[in-house]
C-alpha cells in the first residue's frame, strides 16, 4: 500500500467544465458523426513558411541543441523591442524592458510568483481566460472577480467596477490583471481606458499586468492598443504578447514580457532557477518571423472577420441574436431565451448531441459566463455555414 499523499496547490482545484464537452465530442466522433469544433480556441491556420523553413535551417546546427537563455537570445529581444516600435510606436530597451516566456500562460503564472504571496490581493476580470484566475491563486493571493460588461466598447463600466472594488477591499490588490480585447466576452477598449488605468495605478502604486493576446485581431477599423502606449505606463505596467494567434504559432509556446524594467527583470531572476528557455531553433526562427513577416497578422485579421461575419450572420438569421465582437477570434453568445435555463454545461452539451457543434460553457471561464457560450472561429466558412445549418435543425425553439 502506499502512502496517503496530500498534495499542495491542486486539491481545491474544480472539474474543468470543458473536458465534459470535449468528452461528448470524442464519443461522437468515435461513433462515426461529423461534430464541427467550434470550442477550443486552437487556431488552425499554419504559421509562416518563414518560420518553418528557418526552424528546420536551426535545428539542423547540433550547436543550436545546447541550452538557450531563459531572458531569450538577444536578437529576438530586440525583434520584439522592433515590433512594439513599428506597431505601436512604444520604444523598449531588449536589455531591461523584454523578456521572452515559453508562452504567454508560463509568463503569466510566473510572473504571479514574483509579484504576489499569501496575503497580497489581486483584481481579475470575470469572466475570464482560467489562467488568469488561477495564476494568482496559485501565488496564494487572494482574487476578487471583477464583472467585465459583455459588448461594452469604452470599458467605462469596467473601470467603474475596478475603482469600486480597489476602495471597498482590504487589504489593498498589489495587481490587477488586464486583457483586452477580451476572452472570452470580446469587449474591447480604447487608448484613453489603457490612459484611466494606468493613472489609476500611478496614484495607488499597483501593478498593472496586460495580456495583449489578440493585439492583432481587431475588425471594422479597430486597432486593439497596447497598455505601454499610455503616458507613464512603464512605471506601472507590463504587457504579455504572444505570437500564438497573431503569427499562428500556438504550439511553438512564443510570447515576451514588455514594460516596467523591475518587473521584468524580477520575472527574469525567477526563470533563471526555473528554465533555459524556448528551444533555440524556435527562438531563432521567431526572430526572423518578426522581422519579416510583418504582414501575416494582417491575413489573420481577414480570416477571422471573415470567418465572425460568416457565424454572425448566420446565427442572427436563425434567431439566435448575437453581436458581432470589435476584436479576439471568438463569439461570446447568450444563450437564448428559450433555452437559458439549462445553463451553459447542459446547453453546449445539448449542442453537440443534437446539432454536433461543439462551443465552450461560459461558466468555464467563471460564473459570469454561465448564461453564455462561446464560439471560436477554427473553421473556415463552409464548415461554419454547415454549423449554422446543424443549429437552425436543433433549436426548433428559437423564433
Amino acid at each position: 500500500m502506499g502512502v496517503a499523499v496530500e498534495f499542495r496547490r491542486i486539491t481545491n482545484l474544480p472539474p474543468y467544465v470543458f473536458t465534459i464537452i470535449d468528452g461528448l465530442k470524442v464519443a461522437a466522433r468515435r461513433a462515426g458523426e461529423d461534430v464541427i469544433d467550434l470550442g477550443f480556441g486552437n487556431p488552425d491556420l499554419p504559421s509562416p513558411a518563414i518560420a518553418v523553413e528557418r526552424l528546420a535551417e536551426a535545428a539542423r546546427n547540433p550547436r543550436n541543441h545546447r541550452y538557450s537563455a531563459s531572458r531569450g537570445i538577444p536578437k529576438l529581444r530586440e525583434a520584439a523591442a522592433a515590433l512594439y516600435q513599428r506597431r505601436f510606436g512604444v520604444g523598449l530597451d531588449p536589455e531591461r524592458e523584454v523578456i521572452t516566456t515559453i508562452g504567454a500562460k508560463e509568463g503569466f503564472s510566473h510572473l504571479m510568483w514574483v509579484l504576489l504571496q499569501p496575503g497580497d490581493a489581486a483584481l481579475v476580470p470575470s469572466p475570464s481566460y482560467p489562467i488568469h484566475i488561477w495564476g494568482p491563486l496559485f501565488a496564494g493571493a487572494d482574487v476578487r472577480e471583477i464583472p467585465v460588461p459583455s459588448g461594452s466598447a469604452s470599458g467605462e463600466d469596467f473601470f467603474d467596477n475596478v475603482t469600486r472594488a480597489y476602495e471597498m477591499g482590504w487589504p489593498r490588490p498589489r495587481v490587477i490583471v488586464l486583457s483586452f480585447p477580451h476572452n472570452p466576452t470580446t469587449t474591447c477598449v480604447d487608448l484613453a481606458f489603457m490612459q484611466r488605468m494606468v493613472d489609476f495605478a500611478r496614484e495607488r502604486e499597483v501593478v498593472l499586468v496586460h495580456d495583449n493576446a489578440y493585439a492583432e485581431i481587431g475588425f471594422d477599423g479597430y486597432s486593439p492598443p497596447s497598455i505601454l502606449q499610455a503616458e507613464g505606463a512603464k512605471e506601472v505596467a507590463v504587457e504579455l504578447y504572444s505570437l500564438t494567434k497573431s503569427f499562428s504559432m500556438a504550439g511553438w509556446r512564443m510570447a515576451f514580457l514588455a514594460g516596467n524594467p523591475e518587473v521584468v527583470q524580477a520575472l527574469a531572476k525567477l526563470k533563471s532557477y526555473l528554465d533555459y528557455g524556448t528551444f533555440q531553433p524556435i527562438q531563432i526562427a521567431a526572430t526572423v518571423t518578426l522581422n519579416t513577416a510583418t504582414e501575416h497578422p494582417v491575413e489573420v485579421r481577414e480570416i477571422y472577420q471573415s470567418r465572425r461575419d460568416a457565424l454572425v450572420g448566420g446565427l442572427n438569421r436563425i434567431g439566435w441574436e448575437v453581436e458581432p465582437p470589435k476584436g479576439t477570434m471568438f463569439t461570446w453568445a447568450p444563450i437564448p431565451a428559450p433555452y437559458r435555463e439549462l445553463g451553459s454545461v447542459e446547453f453546449a452539451s445539448f449542442l453537440v448531441r443534437e446539432a454536433k457543434v461543439a462551443t465552450s460553457p461560459g461558466i468555464g471561464f467563471g460564473p459570469g459566463g454561465d448564461g453564455h457560450v462561446r464560439f471560436a472561429l477554427i473553421e473556415n466558412e463552409q464548415r461554419i455555414g454547415q454549423a449554422v445549418r446543424n443549429l437552425r435543425r436543433a433549436l426548433t425553439k428559437l423564433g
